[in-house]
């Protein structure tokens, strides 16, 4: 068995809030290393991609840089996010977020955005983009205004549910390895 595992090349966390996606931190705050074991730190399983402190949901870790590249690279794998923002999400917004915006980070688009509900001021989206700038769904929404108040609309709550064909069903807080099919489907499409 021991050999076996030592043949997958991924893992995934379901990432809490709260959580940073680093190594290490100067100031002593919890990382996602605190929720893996201790081998995933010193065998140098690295994150591939982000998900900021506040931002929950799937993440996954390789050993193998060319990997974590391929599944960064712009273009080469949809990540799949359901978000609440603040304020009314109009159709406008939708197009809007579809066409592009530009920002100090270049241009920040949405592959797709879906409606799932609204609640109050609130709106649940499923987003899904091909590339992951810094921050980019937050930034994104966040350049759009609420056409009532005039504010920008301002992400609550982010969640990665899926990253390419692979989707989270891992709880909270915990982790396990990708199947050997699970890592082929993932990575079959990638240069």
């Amino acid at each position: 068995m021991e050999s076996a595992m030592q043949d997958l090349k991924l893992l995934a966390l379901n990432k809490p809030k709260g959580y940073l996606v680093t190594r290490s931190d100067d100031l002593g705050r919890k990382t996602v290393y605190d929720l893996l074991p201790a081998w995933a730190f010193s065998e140098g399983w690295m994150p591939i991609g982000r998900l900021d402190l506040e931002s929950r949901g799937l993440l996954l870790f390789t050993r193998e840089g060319k990997i974590g590249d391929a599944l960064t690279k712009p273009g080469n794998c949809t990540k799949v996010y359901e978000i609440w923002v603040r304020g009314h999400v109009t159709q406008e917004h939708v197009a809007q977020a579809l066409r592009g915006v530009e920002s100090p980070h270049g241009v920040l688009k949405a592959l797709e955005v879906e409606k799932i509900s609204t609640g109050g001021a609130k709106t649940k989206l499923r987003v899904v983009i091909d590339e992951g700038k810094n921050r980019h769904i937050r930034r994104l929404f966040g350049a759009l205004k609420d056409p009532k108040f005039g504010t920008s609309l301002k992400v609550l709550a982010l969640e990665r549910v899926r990253i390419g064909g692979f989707g989270l069903d891992i709880d909270v807080g915990k982790w396990r390895y990708l199947t050997a099919e699970e890592e082929k489907m993932l990575l079959k499409n990638l240069d």
